[in-house]
């Protein structure tokens, strides 16, 4: 896996379709993990996956 940057300018307007609050870009894992929900979007050849029906447990258990 290639890691990609995620642009702070595109990190600063994304938001979580959930709950609507900011995102944490975790450049390892390429998931902008929102932790007041414990869930993670996954990051596509740089293109952040920000479905519902998507997300994923985080940290993964």
């Amino acid at each position: 896996m290639t890691l990609m940057s995620l642009d702070p300018k595109l990190l600063d307007v994304l938001a979580c379709p959930q709950d609507k609050g900011p995102l944490v870009f975790n450049e390892a894992e390429q998931l902008l993990i929102n932790e007041r929900l414990g869930i993670a979007y996954r990051i596509d050849d740089g293109i952040p996956v920000l479905l519902i029906d998507e997300a994923q447990t985080y940290p993964a258990r």
